[in-house]
């Protein structure tokens, strides 16, 4: 590992000159096949990076993150998803390997046949980028048509987002009893994965899994993500999951906020959820936690601790979606009594010659279906 403190990057090589030596001389010693710099690079300084490290494969932050959502991707939107980020990174750094053009020939007004090859691989990715992003719009339609009938159904949708690594899909896991192990590497989850789950009011709630967020996450990656981001813009409460063990949570936390904002969902509810707890030994960083986060729900995705305080935590939220109605439904409409008890919970019931009574708890959205029927005095 090399670090290297300077006020702004070099155009020519992002490094100095002096930091590239060092780097060419460790490259050497090591017989090193690949160099990776934890920074974007610019096409140029890809190019003369490899070229001064004697064509060593040099790749770049994003590059890295490309490849680790490749090897993740399960999903036929997944992957395109993958294939479209990956298009348009490669598209300005496609060049001759190790080689100026101008070498393979040409002139002024004419094209050598190195020119006209990346000229057709460009035009060939191009066109391969307009056909990712219309299946994609197609894609993003069906996820919308998916989300109404979500809502039709009386569904709240709760997105589960956080730093890569936090423990979002142990997390989904514990809530939902489910068996699915996962595995501790980052970006183990790409494509959205949603389960339901019945609060004890009988609200239907939709979990959602999402990709983990990181510092400085590319625009174009978010924008390339965007059908599968979308979910987070669209949920009605998000569960921020931190991992509380971590010595970065802060910057970690900060991070999230960063992309939340350039999603457009800066705004919308959330419950901090520290999970690792199982992994925390020490009082004063609990303390200091409590503290600095608003009304923190601490847990252990992996032992279950605290989860059934984070369900109540839930349940409290929610309780202003839901509301107290007295009404009595007409024989001929128990298409109505079924749907009350699919989606609320029944507290008091009443039969009658030509009526059902019923005291219930339902969501707001429901009542308003229920609106034609007349209320009970």
């Amino acid at each position: 590992e090399i670090l290297c403190h300077k006020d702004k990057p070099s155009p020519d090589l992002f490094i100095g000159k002096g930091k590239f030596e060092e780097l060419a001389e460790l490259v050497r010693q090591k017989n090193s096949d690949l160099v990776i710099f934890n920074n974007d690079l610019t096409p140029t300084q890809l190019r003369n990076l490899e070229r001064g490290l004697s064509d060593t494969m040099t790749i770049d932050r994003t590059q890295l993150i490309l490849d680790i959502f490749a090897r993740n991707a399960k999903s036929v939107e997944g992957k395109i998803q993958v294939e479209l980020a990956q298009l348009e990174y490669l598209l300005p750094r496609l060049t001759g390997k190790g080689i100026h053009l101008s070498r393979l020939g040409g002139g002024i007004g004419t094209r050598g046949p190195g020119e006209k090859i990346l000229e057709y691989d460009r035009r060939r990715i191009r066109d391969q980028i307009a056909r990712l992003k219309e299946n994609l719009e197609d894609i993003e339609k069906r996820r919308a048509a998916l989300r109404k009938r979500r809502s039709d159904a009386f569904f709240t949708a709760i997105s589960i987002i956080g730093y890569t690594n936090a423990g979002k899909t142990t997390l989904l896991n514990q809530l939902t009893n489910s068996k699915k192990l996962t595995a501790n590497r980052l970006f183990s989850t790409l494509d959205p994965v949603a389960r339901g789950y019945v609060l004890p009011n009988n609200q239907k709630i939709l979990f959602l899994d999402t990709v983990g967020f990181l510092h400085n996450l590319p625009h174009h990656l978010v924008e390339a993500f965007k059908s599968t981001l979308e979910e987070v813009r669209m949920a009605d409460i998000l569960l921020h999951v931190l991992d509380a063990s971590s010595e970065k949570i802060y910057d970690e936390d900060e991070a999230v906020y960063k992309v939340l904002k350039e999603l457009g969902a800066g705004n919308k509810i959330i419950i901090n959820v520290l999970n690792k707890i199982d992994l925390v030994d020490n009082p004063d960083h609990m303390n200091r936690l409590k503290k600095d986060f608003r009304n923190p729900v601490f847990v252990s995705a992996l032992t279950g601790d605290g989860i059934s305080n984070l369900i109540e935590e839930i349940t409290e939220l929610l309780s202003g979606l839901v509301t107290e109605i007295k009404v009595e439904i007409p024989n001929n409409r128990m298409d109505r009594v079924n749907l009350i008890y699919e989606n609320g919970k029944v507290t008091h019931r009443e039969d009658k010659p030509d009526s059902v009574y019923l005291e219930a708890i339902i969501p707001v959205r429901l009542k308003n279906l229920l609106l034609p029927i007349s209320p009970s005095s």
